[in-house]
């Protein structure tokens, strides 16, 4: 469990870097304002990362902490239900949000496109790195 921990919060700590380097490159290149929509974008991407994985984490010690077979399994059904309500609220939630800031048209929507690519962006750092370490260090 603690090798987990570790790399869920690696992968948050990677899309913090790739949040900043997205908008401080879009600052340089591109403008303030566009830099500006990449941050907001990242700030809901990683905020909504930040919530589902504590969720996620919640859930999981919840059903391994019980010793009986029956508690178990009422445990991982209640966390199973209470996950999917949380789940689909949240995106409601951001969908109601972004709907307010694209109709509000206070942001450039590639720049909020980019930013809420930030997860996707640690995640393929992530997964490629590991794949590096498996073909370049012959653990196959």
């Amino acid at each position: 469990m603690t090798e987990d921990l570790l790399t869920l919060q690696k992968m948050q700590v990677i899309s913090w870097i790739c949040l900043a380097v997205l908008t401080l490159g879009s600052v340089v290149i591109v403008s303030f304002e566009f830099a500006a929509a990449v941050l907001v974008g990242g700030l809901i991407s990683l905020g909504s990362f930040w919530v589902s994985s504590t969720e996620v984490m919640r859930v999981v010690h919840s059903v391994v902490s019980p010793l009986d077979l029956k508690d178990r399994q009422t445990q991982a059904r209640q966390g199973h239900k209470g996950y999917l309500v949380k789940f689909w609220g949240r995106l409601a939630i951001i969908g109601a949000v972004l709907l307010v800031i694209i109709k509000s048209q206070t942001v450039n929507i590639f720049g909020l496109i980019l930013g809420l690519s930030t997860v996707v962006l640690a995640i393929t750092f992530i997964s490629l790195n590991v794949a590096r370490h498996y073909f370049f260090r012959g653990r196959r």
